[in-house]
């Protein structure tokens, strides 16, 4: 194939399950572009376009996919009406790796009081929620583990304090003592269909 042919073309794209006419894909608006690296090798540079709003994806393909590449040369033929399609190279490989799609996750955190004193305790709360594309809204995350940590004003590391598991819909509540002024977050870890977020610390002052 000649990689520099106006009528070649290449592209990366991802599939979910096996490699099947029926698989769902997911391609790029272009083609992939390629540079020469040996006289025998090139390195081709593609990308690939998902728009969710538009039904790309659903729900039931989050985590996984396959990594796929294929390649055509016409050589010459018409590109929508090749005449004699023995004249036409294809060629592809469905073995180059995998690679997560997941739902966007969002993660917040509020304190039931900004001051406190010395040794008492507030309430923090927040939600995990992640994206739904089936409906194309957020939903909260249920039953999921979700750090409460404590970093000490003046000090740029977090602590955990305590894990909270989410209620069905994916609130979180428990009760913290404030032993010094700080930040306050929640922070997920990820799961393979979703991945990690982390709250804006909130600062709970301590009297």
């Amino acid at each position: 194939m000649d990689i520099h042919a106006s009528d070649f073309h290449t592209d990366v794209f991802l599939y979910h399950g096996s490699y099947t006419d029926t698989a769902p894909e997911l391609d790029g608006d272009d083609w992939a572009t390629c540079t020469d690296v040996t006289s025998t090798t090139a390195t081709c540079t593609g990308y690939i376009n998902i728009y969710p709003a538009d039904g790309d994806l659903k729900i039931a393909w989050a985590g996984s996919w396959n990594v796929a590449a294929e390649a055509i040369a016409f050589n010459g033929q018409d590109e929508q009406n090749p005449a004699d399609m023995s004249k036409v190279g294809y060629t592809d490989d469905s073995s180059l790796g995998t690679t997560l799609v997941q739902r966007y996750s969002k993660q917040t955190v509020a304190a039931s009081s900004t001051s406190v004193y010395k040794g008492k305790t507030f309430t923090a709360s927040g939600k995990l929620s992640r994206a739904d594309w089936d409906d194309h809204l957020y939903h909260g995350y249920a039953n999921q583990p979700v750090k409460l940590q404590f970093r000490k004003a003046g000090t740029t590391t977090y602590t955990t304090v305590k894990t909270v598991y989410t209620d069905s819909y994916g609130n979180l509540k428990t009760s913290a003592t404030a032993n010094y002024s700080g930040y306050w977050r929640y922070s997920f870890a990820g799961t393979s269909t979703t991945p990690a977020a982390t709250a804006t610390g909130v600062y709970v002052g301590v009297k």
